[in-house]
């Protein structure tokens, strides 16, 4: 093999390795295993719900492991191959050899990232917030250009997008907006979208042409469903009502339907108008400061530090720059990633930040 392909080879050992660890392959097989014996005993199927929690958790063990599998055996092949290729000095051959190596590598780095995404609530739905920071119409803007990117990128994946809430610009733009984000691993791949991203360009709103810098800030938080208990005391609680703005129909904007809750303790604030009943809309923005609370329980836990919900989405935070001029470039200040074609991230093309980011969790 030459140097390249020996690199290929021990990236992909590698990715193996760690997936294994992070999956806990052999207590992974254990269980399953365990499962199979509990499954061929003669009661089994006497209690159904049991036994279908069983088979599913089974099923669910093996779609985890057996990627690895097949990548390492399909890795193993190739180099049990090679020296009968190279015997042979075939040069199409030793070519076929570099392709399904480069395959099988581009199979392993999604294992990786699909293995990864398995965490507690990845597979949820999320809600996306996104606020203005500081600038005006400028940075109302920036979150209507954030929104669309978020849009295209979803609809690409085929996920279904809802609005919840949104507050426009008096001029142009959005000041801020409240999203459902519904689809497979939705939560997962997001999650590490939250902070502050930041522009850079020629203003089109300013007669002089002159550079402006523009901040706006991301939440993500998982929809979670009523089994997860979170504690929410009603003397906390803040309930405002007021009228829909924006479309929504006549009877909408006639009535105080929609429904804003600011939760004191924290001061975090949900807020729902998308319908035409104000007691679901209440339901909505509970359900968003549920998920936004528990989202804030989560990284408590993960770096065991009590946050501020609002420090934690403050214009100190800046995860992304999206520079338009006087060059394109968009870099990932955590992970390195960057990209010249500034025009296409913002178009929606954007997996290989997240990829990057979730690939370091």
């Amino acid at each position: 093999m030459n140097a390249n392909e020996e690199k290929i080879v021990n990236n992909i050992h590698k990715i193996i390795d760690l997936v294994k660890n992070f999956v806990k392959y052999n207590e992974t097989i254990d269980k399953i295993a365990q499962l199979e014996e509990e499954s061929h005993s003669q009661d089994f199927w006497g209690n159904q719900t049991h036994a279908s929690k069983v088979m599913q958790e089974k099923d669910m063990l093996k779609s985890t492991i057996e990627p690895i599998d097949t990548i390492e055996k399909k890795l193993n092949e190739l180099i049990d191959l090679y020296p009968l290729i190279q015997e042979e000095n075939d040069k199409q051959l030793l070519e076929q050899f570099s392709i399904d190596l480069e395959e099988l590598e581009k199979h392993s780095e999604s294992m990786q990232i699909n293995a990864i995404l398995c965490q507690e609530h990845d597979n949820c739905n999320c809600f996306v917030e996104i606020n203005s920071g500081a600038g005006g119409t400028e940075a109302q803007d920036w979150v209507e250009m954030l929104v669309r990117m978020y849009c295209r990128w979803a609809e690409r994946r085929g996920y279904k997008i809802e609005i919840l809430d949104q507050n426009d610009g008096e001029e142009a733009g959005i000041k801020s907006i409240s999203m459902l984000f519904k689809g497979n691993k939705a939560f997962g791949w997001l999650k590490k979208e939250t902070g502050v991203h930041r522009l850079v360009r020629i203003s089109p709103f300013d007669s002089n042409a002159r550079r402006h810098t523009s901040f706006a800030s991301v939440f993500v938080s998982p929809e979670i469903n009523q089994e997860i208990k979170i504690e929410i005391l009603q003397s906390d609680l803040r309930i405002d009502t007021y009228r829909a703005s924006g479309a929504g129909g006549q009877h909408v904007n006639k009535t105080d339907s929609a429904v804003r809750i600011t939760h004191i303790p924290t001061g975090i604030v949900t807020q729902s108008q998308t319908d035409r009943s104000q007691h679901k809309n209440k339901e909505i923005a509970m359900n968003m400061l549920r998920a936004k609370l528990y989202a804030l329980k989560l990284n408590e836990q993960k770096n065991n530090t009590k946050l501020d919900p609002k420090s934690d989405i403050s214009w100190g935070n800046q995860i992304r720059s999206y520079v338009l001029q006087p060059y394109q470039i968009v870099k990932d200040l955590r992970t390195g990633v960057e990209r010249g074609d500034a025009s296409r991230v913002l178009d929606g093309d954007i997996d290989c930040y997240l990829e990057k980011a979730i690939a370091m969790l």
